[in-house]
């Protein structure tokens, strides 16, 4: 596969996980600052299974699309520092999805 059609196509899928899969619950409630913890009934997930459970749709993603479980568990890594970073207010919107396509460009690259 080429580098620009492996970069497209983990761009499309960080696309679909960031925007179309991420429901309001999980964008709000993986952030632990957010007032949904409160809003809801005490048997709603805690932040960091929302949080971690979005790094983990990212990283399968990334291992699905280059058959790296490497890169894969990278993603999910890195995915839920930035997220995390974000959350906690270190970074801006736009810094978080630079960091994220700055990713996708590095797995295009290595491979």
């Amino acid at each position: 596969m080429l580098g620009l059609e492996l970069f497209f196509k983990l761009l499309v899928a960080h696309a679909v996980a960031d925007f179309v899969l991420q429901p309001e619950a999980m964008g709000r409630g993986k952030n632990r600052h957010s007032d949904i913890h409160e809003q809801m009934s005490t048997t709603f997930p805690k932040w960091y299974y929302w949080l971690t459970a979005h790094a983990l749709l990212h990283g399968g993603f990334v291992y699905l699309i280059t058959n790296s479980l490497l890169l894969g568990v990278i993603e999910t890594v890195a995915h839920c520092c930035i997220d995390f970073a974000k959350c906690e207010g270190l970074i801006g919107f736009h810094q978080d999805q630079a960091l994220h396509v700055g990713l996708k460009v590095g797995y295009a690259l290595a491979l």
